[in-house]
């Protein structure tokens, strides 16, 4: 299974964005996406680029559910 997983733009340099997820920084290609971005966006990370633009609200709910899961996940193991 596949997931598209919401990060925050921390930086944009050409077609290649920095993206922070759960703490984690990582470059993404812009090639999939035709929408304009600005630091602060945030988007859908999927296996190397950035597949859209998502309300914020929509991705800190998100961001949310997976520290929970990765919680349970830390106390079941």
């Amino acid at each position: 299974m596949c997931l598209a997983i919401p990060s925050k733009v921390i930086a944009l340099q050409g077609n290649t964005a920095t993206l922070e997820t759960l703490g984690v920084q990582r470059q993404a290609s812009l090639d999939l996406i035709d929408e304009p971005l600005e630091v602060g966006d945030f988007v859908l990370l999927h296996v190397g680029f950035v597949v859209g633009k998502i309300d914020t609200d929509e991705a800190l709910e998100s961001l949310k559910l997976y520290a929970e899961m990765i919680a349970k996940m830390d106390q079941d193991g």
